[in-house]
């Protein structure tokens, strides 16, 4: 037989066998794509939860025609604007006041009207300050009112305004064409500088006092992962002038050494005077800090898909899944925020929100020593990234453009930066396997809705999470990611954290986040109870004689804010719940216990004279009364002047009576973060996850997740393969289908 006629008979036999072997695995499959299914709920929201909803490009539009028409002055595009010019920093939504949106959501009255909140920088005028303005009614506005001194009892100073990108860039600009070339063997043949190989990265506050704008800038090689390439010089910067041509150098360090200006320097390296540590360069992708794969693609990781679509339904700003339904936002400043959550139809919160990110770094280098970011300050929202597709979120998670408008005169749109899906945890929620008197198996698969952004700020990646469970509990976490910030490694480096390359120390910092959780309990009016434990010795009454340790319930109404704020430190009761005006089945005050996760690092000495402009990094958890004139905790001010906060929080606290009234619960959790050689090239989301849960407390007279579609119970006299009986039987019938999943696209790149 010709040898080509005994290959096409071998590749047909083979084709059969492989035709055989795909019909047997397939039989009983459907093989067809996954068929949607309606969610289980409709969604009657009605557009109410559009009172919250976030600016559209077209209302962002007009508040930027209108402020340039009413003001009477020249506003100059953000992203052009030198110090000394008018321009517009941010617009926002101005959420109304809660008692209006309660009137127009439970008690049947008018729609408040919409406003929009614009921050604007005035430095081209003899008293510069930065002013906020609400403007409205949107969509066509008509009138603004100045609230600055309203809301924060005062004019904001124009040093207090955070840095514009464009400043940095005028600073950068200035480095290269003023401060580099006064050193010009130093740089060319220690730093090997060509002009762009350099990369700045800025230390935060700016200086010692109210006033100062001097700033450390720490530079690295301008490589993928800079963060981690420093090259030992640091330049001071005094960039307090209105006027960039009177920007100056107040000191300069290299290796350890202080110098008045890089001519110092230049002079110290040319007559041999300085001790010189040269670094390798790195090519352009960073080598070891690059994030490329070292090794090739292999298996498909698994996937997550719904066989019959999504069980949760996005319809604008509103969310409905299961019992749960809530309207979400994305403030410009602060990030993911949450409004109006209901459980089974009951609102149990009206908003929980990220306030802060704060980290506090320590090192023997000027920039990493003096480095305390206030990250809302740069723009958590504004920096939220858009996701990853199958890596961030799930592939088939539903994902939601934002819209912000900062730092320039048109509305910007960050494609796919947040997203929503229902998440099987891939563990029981609760179940019980009973092989005592009666034989059965009763379960429930904890799935859950996660609602998700990822704001990159720096160097420092965030994953922030909200998450809904069945049985009523919500969750709150961040993960941190992204690069450790780093110093250069020379002297007693080793006190202030690890070696992580030949010339790179990984600085000691924590993590710090601030949250505002507005519980509304069976009702807008609260108390806030402790329940704890205390062991007690009691006789046996069968046997007098011998004495038992037995635990008991302790239970205390804290009824004053001093009371209800506790220290970062200090012991906290472990049950402690906000609680209703209204009682369960049982005679229980109906509550909603607060349950926080978190491995804080030490809070900065009370004694710094910055540490009131970030007090509420004192406290695991403070209660407050709620107040409008207190919306947050912080402000966007306290970056650029630590010394004489605009918002200080430790006021908020001041003994009022906390019983039966509005509270707000304020919850700090963070962690310590000492980096290791596991930290390069990058830092890692496993055990870097920190957050708090509201879990209910007597809320409900059962478990609420007993309703649950998804239980499963059976029995040992039951047939549990039969889908009437145990639905997790008909899985290779009813979960058989072909996700369809939607192509691959990524816009993280655009309109950078």
């Amino acid at each position: 037989m010709h040898m080509k006629t005994v290959l096409i008979l071998l590749v047909l036999a083979l084709a059969t066998i492989f035709a055989l072997v795909c019909v047997l695995l397939t039989r009983g499959r459907a093989p067809s794509t996954c068929q949607h299914q309606p969610p289980e709920q409709e969604d009657t929201d009605d557009g109410q939860s559009l009172v919250f909803a976030d600016l559209t490009p077209e209302e962002m539009v007009q508040v930027v025609r209108y402020l340039q028409g009413s003001l009477g002055v020249q506003l100059v595009d953000a992203s052009r604007a030198r110090p000394s010019d008018n321009c517009i920093a941010s617009v926002d939504v101005q959420v109304p006041a809660k008692a209006e949106v309660l009137r127009f959501l439970d008690g049947g009255g008018a729609r408040p009207p919409r406003e929009a909140l614009a921050v604007l920088y005035f430095g081209n005028q003899p008293d510069p300050n930065v002013t906020e303005y609400v403007v409205g009614p949107l969509p066509t506005p008509a009138y603004h009112r100045d609230i600055t001194v309203q809301k924060y009892g005062g004019k904001v100073p124009y040093h207090r305004r955070p840095t514009l990108a464009v400043e940095h860039k005028q600073i950068a600009g200035f480095l290269k064409s003023q401060v580099f070339p006064a050193a010009p063997s130093f740089m060319r043949q220690v730093m090997e500088y060509d002009g762009a190989s350099l990369a700045a990265l800025t230390a935060a506050p700016r200086g010692f006092q109210s006033g100062d704008r001097i700033t450390w800038f720490v530079l690295f090689q301008n490589v993928s992962g800079f963060f981690v390439h420093p090259v030992g010089l640091e330049v001071l910067v005094d960039h307090s002038s209105l006027d960039i041509s009177r920007w100056a150098v107040s000191r300069v360090f290299y290796n350890g050494q202080y110098y008045r200006d890089m001519v110092q320097l230049e002079s110290a390296y040319v007559q041999g005077r300085i001790s010189v540590e040269k670094v390798r360069k790195a090519p352009r992708d960073g080598d070891f800090s690059s994030m490329k794969p070292r090794a090739p693609w292999a298996t498909l990781f698994p996937l997550q898909y719904e066989p019959q679509g999504p069980r949760y339904s996005v319809r604008n700003n509103h969310v409905l899944f299961q019992a749960w339904s809530f309207a979400f936002g994305m403030s410009v400043n602060t990030g993911l925020r949450l409004f109006d959550i209901r459980h089974k139809g009951e609102r149990v919160a009206y908003e929980i929100s990220v306030q802060e990110a704060l980290s506090v770094y320590g090192s023997n280098c000027p920039g990493g020593m003096s480095t305390r970011y206030m990250d809302g300050s740069f723009g958590i929202g504004r920096y939220t990234s858009p996701l990853v597709r199958g890596v961030d979120c799930p592939y088939s998670a539903t994902y939601v453009d934002t819209h912000s408008l900062s730092e320039t005169l048109s509305p910007s749109k960050r494609k796919a930066s947040l997203c929503i899906f229902e998440q099987n945890l891939g563990s029981p929620l609760r179940r019980h396997y009973s092989n005592l008197q009666s034989l059965y198996y009763g379960g429930l698969v904890n799935s859950a809705l996660v609602v998700r952004s990822i704001a990159t700020v720096g160097n420092h990646d965030y994953v922030w999470d909200f998450i809904f469970y069945q049985n009523g509990a919500i969750e709150g976490k961040v993960q941190a990611t992204g690069y450790a910030s780093s110093s250069f490694l020379h002297g007693d480096g080793l006190r202030y954290g690890n070696r992580v390359w030949e010339h790179t120390l990984g600085t000691i910092h924590t993590h710090s986040v601030n949250y505002k959780v507005d519980l509304d309990v069976g009702g807008v009016k609260n108390s806030l109870v402790a329940h704890d434990m205390a062991f007690e010795m009691v006789r046996a009454p069968w046997s007098p004689e011998q004495q038992i340790e037995r635990p008991r319930l302790t239970k205390k109404v804290l009824d004053t804010e001093d009371q209800a704020a506790f220290r970062l430190q200090s012991k906290m009761p472990r049950y402690i719940y906000f609680a209703a005006n209204s009682k369960n089945k049982w005679g229980h005050q109906r509550g909603y216990r607060i349950q926080i996760t978190s491995f804080a690092g030490d809070h900065v000495p009370e004694a710094s004279s910055m540490e009131r402009a970030i007090s509420w990094a004192r406290y695991h958890l403070a209660v407050t009364r709620r107040k409008e004139e207190e919306p947050t905790s912080t402000s966007i001010y306290n970056q650029n002047d630590p010394w004489t906060p605009t918002v200080t929080f430790a006021n908020f606290i001041n003994n009022e009576t906390i019983t039966n009234e509005d509270l707000v619960a304020w919850i700090t959790t963070g962690f310590l973060h000492i980096p290791h050689s596991e930290d390069i090239p990058n830092t890692v989301t496993v055990g870097n996850s920190v957050g708090f849960l509201l879990r209910p407390y007597n809320y409900y007279d059962l478990d609420p997740s007993i309703y649950s579609h998804d239980g499963v119970f059976f029995t040992s006299e039951q047939d549990f393969t039969a889908c009437e009986i145990n639905p997790i039987a008909c899985l290779p019938k009813t979960a058989s289908c072909l996700p369809n999943l939607p192509p691959f696209t990524y816009d993280g790149f655009q309109n950078m």
